[in-house]
């Protein structure tokens, strides 16, 4: 007896989650064109991690990648979860910001050229505190500055999430794609707890967690663009049909009024469920 074809489908993906950065590039890229720029060969990591203590990675944690996307020039920023959480310091988050700046004077000069960025991330990595907050600042300036002629592509995959700094890079992007496993917030659940207390939140409670900031949680209120199943292929189509909606008119990271109204709706005597949350901001199932 054959199998129904959505099981067919889903023993044939292809796990967008389970890649490293360098793969995921490669997905999202058009076949064959992936050119890394500032590789582990270059040799470019930082200079503050074997002072405490800590080996330092070849490409500090970022790959950085040129090639095309639908024929179109295009450049693609992953960042690397497997080292320090993804956490971004001066040399991974300067990789980033180059490249993104590289990209605006290419469109400046009437070179289309496409970004996406893959955010698997903590935020800004402790070791390096200030030297790693100057450089999520920089992102954020260059995606504003090149949002205005081409669109900004964020992707979050999971297991890690999008977080602090570089969860503000995430919602300043044009467009978001997210999977169900992927997580976005300010900041973690485990950092609350410690900050605040569990009274605040439980971060053992997964199905609470995901169900406030997880990606299926984060497309029913609206705050991302695209709910996909974590399949490599579906993510590099949904990253194309990005691209295709053009420039947003108004970015939801300039839509004040929206979120303005919203946060004055919250209760924050009361702690939230998912459920209540939705009903509040929800526009219904996305998918």
């Amino acid at each position: 007896m054959n199998a129904p074809t959505d099981w067919r489908k889903f023993l044939a993906r292809k796990s967008f989650i389970e890649l490293d950065a360098r793969e995921r590039t490669k997905t999202i890229l058009d076949a064959g064109s992936f050119r890394e720029i500032v590789g582990p060969f270059d040799r470019l990591k930082s200079p503050w991690l074997p002072m405490q203590g800590i080996v330092a990675q070849a490409d500090d944690g970022v790959v950085i990648a040129r090639g095309t996307i639908d024929g179109q020039s295009a450049v693609v920023a992953a960042i690397e979860s497997a080292y320090q959480g993804g956490s971004m310091g001066e040399v991974s988050g300067a990789k980033i910001a180059g490249a993104l700046e590289c990209a605006l004077r290419d469109n400046e000069k009437g070179i289309p050229t496409r970004a996406v960025l893959s955010l698997e991330t903590g935020g800004v990595r402790l070791q390096e505190a200030n030297l790693g907050l100057a450089a999520i600042a920089e992102i954020h300036a260059a995606i504003i500055a090149l949002r205005r002629h081409v669109p900004v592509v964020g992707v979050i995959g999971g297991m890690v999430g999008c977080f602090g700094g570089m969860s503000l890079a995430a919602t300043l992007c044009s467009y978001l794609i997210v999977t169900r496993q992927a997580r976005l917030g300010m900041n973690g659940p485990e950092v609350i707890e410690q900050e605040a207390g569990i009274a605040e939140i439980d971060s053992s409670d997964k199905a609470l967690i995901w169900s406030l900031i997880g990606g299926e949680q984060r497309s029913r209120v609206g705050m991302v663009d695209v709910l996909v199943e974590d399949d490599a292929v579906s993510i590099a189509e949904q990253v194309r049909a990005m691209f295709t909606r053009g420039v947003p008119a108004v970015h939801r990271a300039a839509d004040l009024a929206t979120y303005v109204a919203r946060i004055a709706s919250i209760d924050t005597s009361q702690q939230l469920t998912g459920v209540q949350l939705a009903a509040l901001w929800g526009k219904g199932d996305s998918q």
